[in-house]
């Protein structure tokens, strides 16, 4: 009888333990939620985006006319620099207000680059930035549906490289600003405009010098605004509303050439190991024991909890007890290359290069690797796990560039931009799901500013679906007529909302556990 009370008590217990394991689950799942961001107040009326018909085929047609101009970025010493002054000249005719408005500064830098600066009506309000660039990467025809720098229109989409990367916003901006001023706005807020011409190739001549310029005149930004994600429609299972990734970091970078040199001699008699053989089992090596999974180390999870709330049962449950479930979502999000980017420093084998004729053993083989590191990892370590992978003194490793990941932004109640995205996404996308914060997995050319501001954001509001993502860079880039103009009256709307002089007062705090 002893025995069989023991026996209940115990089950009992288990029983009593699970249950408050699921009323925890539960109660951080339907309860503790991330607070929604304070409403913004205050604000004056705002000059509606009300287009004619003329207006929509100005829209289009200025963007088209710029995916004509082939600014093609192939290395930092090999751009189309007939095609970059060509684009500087285009948006002078096409965009007559911004140019001869004198509140509205000109400057062209490191000879292709523009800065515009806005001066606002309120000298005392901290100025903000809009960044873009010019320059595409190469595009063949093969493999297209038109030809790549055409523009041509199918079933209501634009094609031609530079598309959605990064003429829709060099050319949205202007005309968002080009429509204000035709409407006799004058912002309260000053800001600056920046439309670099080398950021497929680092951005060293153009966006780069254009931030030190501005430092040199003492600017500080109280937020400033680059591509490098967009609205996500479809992307993540249980989610059915688009949502809205903003970055607020993004991946550092290591380009590495790795080298082994080795004696020449006839392939009639060849040494054990040769030198194409000793660098290919290194790289083997590195694809076969990949970085370290750092999921949760980063803003990886702050990304999934933001957006808790937005997943349908059971995940929601899930999302909302990643101190749980955090183990099988990081093996979940290996599976696949784009959330694997997410989580880890990435290894990219993009080059290799050796040998000189079919009977000679090769003098040396060279390879060229490129890492995206994760935001809680450094160049340094990075660098110390590949040596420790690779293991083999007689594989040469020499870095071509390398940087660290930025600094993470602000993402709460007092982060100006943040509420600012915020308010303006509910303008101009009132269906889209919770507003979240995430990672960039490439590089752009807001590394270039962080002496200027702490709060740098990568975000193009254009809308993605799955099948949208291997377009960029990739063939048949494009973006919608309707997705267009939503992007510039996002930031029509943007500009406006930046006008405020204060957020109000944050609301009290979610509770936390």
């Amino acid at each position: 009888m002893a025995g069989r009370r023991a026996a209940w008590g115990a089950c009992l217990g288990l029983g009593g333990g699970a249950l408050a394991l699921l009323a925890l689950v539960l109660l951080r799942a339907y309860v503790l939620r991330p607070a929604p961001g304070p409403r913004i107040l205050g604000r004056r009326p705002a000059l509606r985006f009300e287009l004619s018909a003329r207006d929509r085929h100005e829209l289009k047609e200025a963007l088209k006319g710029a995916i004509k101009i082939k600014t093609v970025s192939f290395s930092p010493e090999e751009q189309n620099t007939t095609a970059l002054a060509e684009f500087g000249n285009y948006i002078k005719k096409v965009f007559p207000d911004v140019f001869s408005t004198k509140f509205i500064q000109h400057e062209i830098i490191g000879e292709y680059s523009h800065l515009f600066t806005v001066q606002g009506s309120d000298p005392q309000l901290m100025p903000y930035m809009l960044l873009a660039h010019m320059d595409v990467v190469p595009a063949s025809q093969e493999g297209w549906h038109v030809p790549p720098f055409s523009a041509q229109e199918l079933d209501g989409f634009i094609y031609g490289r530079g598309t959605v990367d990064n003429k829709n916003s060099a050319i949205g901006i202007l005309q968002a600003l080009e429509f204000l001023l035709r409407r006799d706005y004058r912002p309260r807020r000053s800001f600056y405009i920046g439309i670099g011409h080398d950021e497929e190739v680092s951005g060293r001549k153009g966006a780069m010098k254009i931030a030190a310029l501005l430092e040199t005149r003492g600017v500080k930004l109280v937020f400033l605004l680059d591509e490098g994600s967009v609205i996500l429609d479809g992307f993540l299972k249980g989610i059915k509303k688009p949502v809205p990734l903003i970055a607020i970091t993004e991946k550092g970078s290591i380009t590495a050439n790795f080298s082994v040199e080795s004696a020449p001699g006839h392939s009639s008699a060849p040494p054990k190991e040769m030198s194409i053989g000793i660098l290919a089992a290194a790289l083997s090596r590195l694809e076969q024991n990949p970085m370290p999974n750092l999921f949760g180390q980063g803003p990886e999870i702050m990304t999934l909890e933001y957006l808790a709330s937005e997943f349908s049962f059971p995940l929601n449950l899930v999302m909302s007890n990643l101190w749980l479930f955090s183990p099988v979502i990081s093996r979940i999000f290996e599976q696949k290359p784009s959330t694997n980017a997410l989580i880890r420093t990435t290894t990219a084998i993009t080059m290799f290069n050796a040998g000189i004729k079919s009977n000679v053993i090769p003098p040396s083989a060279k390879a060229t690797v490129n890492f995206r590191i994760h935001p809680s990892q450094t160049v340094e370590e990075v660098l110390e796990i590949v040596k420790n992978t690779i293991a083999d003194d007689r594989v040469k490793i020499d870095i071509q560039e390398a940087f660290d990941p930025l600094p993470i932004s602000p993402w709460d109640d007092r982060a100006f931009g943040v509420q600012i995205f915020r308010r303006t996404l509910l303008d101009v996308f009132p269906d889209v799901g919770s507003v979240a914060p995430g990672i960039c997995i490439g590089n752009t050319d807001s590394r270039h500013f962080t002496n200027l501001t702490n709060a740098i954001y990568r975000f193009n509001p254009v809308v993605f679906k799955p099948d949208d993502v291997p377009r960029v860079h990739g063939l048949n880039e494009r973006i919608s007529v309707e997705g267009y103009e939503k992007q510039v009256e996002f930031l029509y709307q943007l500009i406006q909302n930046s006008d405020i002089s204060k957020l109000p007062k944050p609301h009290a705090e979610s509770h936390e556990l």
